[in-house]
């Protein structure tokens, strides 16, 4: 892997100046990456703008280069997810799901590649046009994509912002989460050895503030796609004025389990949502709205399999609830609990924490200005509310500013139905939690969770332009 982690028109770049990965559970430094500077986020740009004007890859050359890819990442399967267990502090099996993920999402990407067209239009339709008249479309890349990503998913959601960006034909400047920085190299390389010619994939290191400001700042950027917070959301919003974005942002997911639904799968279901990746996860349950009849058995379930889950050492291939990110942000949710519960709160299991770990965590009794249930926690902790009928459920769980995910359990297939419409969220998922994701689906959300799609066939779209073709002969 290389000792530098900035990645420009090819060359692997050496800088002055420099910051630590931390293992998240051990609190070791793993190594030093170059962080980069205003310069370098310049040349980065520069050089994925002089590539983008220099060579234009045929989409079946995009194909082999992502085919390629994909393969040469399966050879680093045991290298590439040790280094995500250790800068992201997730168990072995989030981070082998994940590696798992991402070769779909390259292989996804590949074969989206063949297959961006646009469509005949039916101008004969229109009066006093010739038959011989013909319309139709072409979709083209935009040119300069600039990818920033958070560091929960280091693989697969850096996969699926350059994955379509680089098989629609765009170049891309990549900057990922300063925590996470070490996945993205190996992203880097494989492609680099896949035969993606230099500048087609520019990697630099470093934060928000002052790289990503750097970024925004530059008008040879023709589109923007992002992963993280609502505020950070708005700043890159702001910025983009007319230029295109794709924007993933905050959630306060709900999952409602209906008086009807079967109790027990839901409830297995809904720990494996709130508790992967320590709860750090866009669509992480974080309130499971429950039919006030069906409170009490499906709180006993909950807890009887939340306090059955291996908490601690990601290391140990039995733990299912590692570290969270950084010991502040576990201290920041344990303050959240405390506070509700000195407010009124119950806690049925969990609450307690242990450096960067917080132990999974059930609340109930909460109240809606609490912020464990009207803030995004981003930990592993969730609050049972109880609804009395279904438009109570609904009101409930769109009464955020977010409408990124939501999961519903019923075995009624009218109820079912209905829901659909009365949820205001990017995806609905009936009998099966808000954190349900094939990455062939459209995903993304409205409100405040931003807009535009990830999946490749839907990234593509975004990441191109349409072109409309008119043929008149004379």
């Amino acid at each position: 892997m290389s000792t530098s982690g900035n990645f420009i028109d090819g060359t692997w770049v050496e800088t002055a100046r420099t910051f630590a990965v931390h293992d998240k559970f051990t609190g070791d430094v793993i190594r030093e990456v170059g962080l980069a500077d205003a310069a370098l986020t310049r040349e980065a740009v520069g050089a994925a703008a002089a590539a983008f004007a220099r060579e234009s890859l045929t989409p079946y050359r995009r194909y082999e280069i992502l085919s390629r890819a994909a393969h040469l990442m399966e050879q680093r399967r045991d290298a590439v997810v040790a280094t995500m267990r250790a800068e992201t502090g997730f168990t072995l099996s989030d981070c082998r799901n994940e590696f798992t993920r991402s070769l779909q999402t390259f292989a996804l990407s590949a074969e989206e590649a063949k297959r961006i067209v646009g469509e005949l239009v039916p101008i004969q339709g229109a009066p006093q046009q010739r038959d011989e008249r013909l319309a139709f479309t072409i979709r083209m890349p935009l040119g300069v994509v600039c990818a920033i990503t958070p560091f929960n998913a280091p693989l697969n959601t850096v996969l699926h912002k350059i994955g379509p960006a680089l098989a629609a034909g765009n170049t891309v400047v990549l900057k990922p989460s300063a925590y996470t920085p070490l996945t993205a190299i190996a992203v880097c390389e494989v492609l680099a050895e896949a035969g993606l010619p230099a500048g087609f994939l520019n990697l630099i290191q470093g934060g928000g503030d002052d790289v990503g400001q750097q970024l925004l700042e530059d008008q040879r950027i023709e589109y923007y796609t992002f992963t993280g917070s609502t505020r950070v959301g708005r700043i890159i919003q702001q910025h983009a004025g007319l230029r295109r974005t794709q924007l993933e942002l905050g959630s306060i997911s709900s999952t409602i389990v209906c008086h009807d639904a079967t109790l027990a799968p839901a409830a297995d279901k809904c720990v494996a949502a709130s508790f992967r990746k320590a709860g750090q996860v866009c669509t992480s349950i974080q309130r499971i709205l429950v039919h006030a009849s069906a409170l009490d058995a499906f709180a006993d379930l909950l807890a009887a399999r939340t306090r059955a889950l291996k908490v601690g050492d990601p290391r140990d291939p039995d733990t299912v609830v590692g570290p969270m990110i950084h010991e502040k942000e576990a201290i920041r949710a344990e303050t959240w609990i405390k506070t509700a519960v000195a407010d009124g709160a119950q806690v049925v299991v969990g609450g307690q924490r242990d450096g960067a770990v917080l132990q999974p965590t059930i609340l109930r009794n909460v109240r809606p200005e609490m912020r464990v249930v009207c803030e995004e926690i981003f930990a592993p902790v969730i609050s049972l509310i109880p609804f009395t009928d279904d438009e109570e459920a609904y009101a409930l769980a769109n009464a955020t500013p977010f409408g990124l995910s939501v999961g519903l359990f019923t075995n009624d297939v009218t109820r079912a139905l209905m829901s659909i419409r009365r949820l205001r969220m990017g995806s609905v998922h009936i009998n099966d939690t808000s954190s349900s994701r094939v990455d062939l689906m459209p995903y993304g959300g409205v409100k405040a969770s931003g807009f535009g799609h990830e999946g490749p066939r839907y990234a593509i779209r975004d990441m191109t332009e349409e072109r409309l073709v008119t043929l008149n002969p004379i």
